[in-house]
């Protein structure tokens, strides 16, 4: 069981298993020859520190009744999922390799059914928060147990779709203290920068006027993370939405900002020189 008394506590391992986490990225996508490299990079920090330190969960029971839950909204990022389940005990490190392949548990976007601990199938962007949402109300306002997290991962181009602020509202209305919503904040989507494709401006205000309790921080940074989520736990009396500034393609200099690796993944070649890169991160 990963409890809150065993879960890694020091910043320089946990920064270490993020980079061990984008290792594994790299070799999975060039293994499969598909998928998507940029977000999963960037996103890498939030997952370590979810899965290694801040919440409540057990590998060898992924139903325990007591576990806190995570959705992955942007589907499209499993393999930084994977990654950090993989390496936290839900299956063997070796099983990575079979990202996308037929038959495989490790589908390009999350099925619920092919693996435990996943508490949700995830594709179709913008559902993901309906999903944390539906959760949390069940937990607050029917089972009334105040003593799970719920929390979510949506991309920021994703929050063009709709259905995203029918939650936001839904989520403000019942005041879900025990919702605590992520945006990995990239400012790239599949056809180029956020802002080019469809401008999202003042992100804090626009939650802070659903009456959520915002935070906006450095994504890529462990200690920034946990910070923002134990003020999330603070306040108990709206949801909290974490506004994640990150790095697409964060640690190999190649990718790292550059829209086109959104849904690229690298060539055996563009493996070898990532890995190498990220090998100078643990060195360092």
């Amino acid at each position: 069981m990963i409890t809150r008394k065993s879960l890694i506590r020091d910043d320089e391992d946990l920064r270490r298993m993020a980079t061990t986490i984008r290792k594994d990225i790299i070799s999975m996508l060039a293994a499969a020859k598909s998928g998507h490299s940029a977000g999963p990079l960037g996103m890498a920090e939030l997952l370590t520190v979810l899965y290694f330190h801040s919440m409540l969960h057990d590998p060898k029971n992924p139903d325990w009744e007591k576990r806190d839950v995570f959705y992955l909204s942007n589907g499209h990022t499993a393999p930084v999922l994977y990654a950090a389940m993989a390496r936290s005990g839900y299956f063997p490190v070796e099983e990575l390799k079979t990202l996308r392949q037929l038959g495989s548990r490790l589908q390009g976007h999350p099925e619920r059914r092919a693996l435990a601990g996943l508490e949700s199938t995830s594709g179709p962007l913008g559902s993901g928060l309906s999903q944390a949402a539906g959760y949390a109300y069940v937990l607050q306002e029917i089972d009334q147990i105040n003593q799970r997290w719920v929390y979510a991962i949506m991309g920021d181009g994703e929050i063009n779709e709709g259905n995203v602020w029918e939650a936001a509202m839904f989520a403000g209305k019942y005041a879900l203290g025990n919702l605590i919503a992520f945006i990995d904040r990239n400012n790239i989507q599949i056809d180029g920068s956020t802002e080019d494709v469809m401008p999202l401006g003042d992100l804090h205000a626009k939650w802070r006027a659903f009456d959520w309790h915002v935070l906006e921080i450095d994504g890529n940074n462990v200690r920034s993370i946990i910070d923002a989520i134990d003020l999330g736990k603070a306040v108990t009396t709206k949801p909290t939405m974490i506004i994640a500034n990150t790095v697409p393609g964060k640690g190999v200099p190649f990718m790292e900002y550059n829209h086109r690796w959104h849904g690229m993944p690298p060539t055996s070649e563009q493996a070898d020189t990532a890995l190498l890169a990220l090998e100078g991160v643990t060195a360092s």
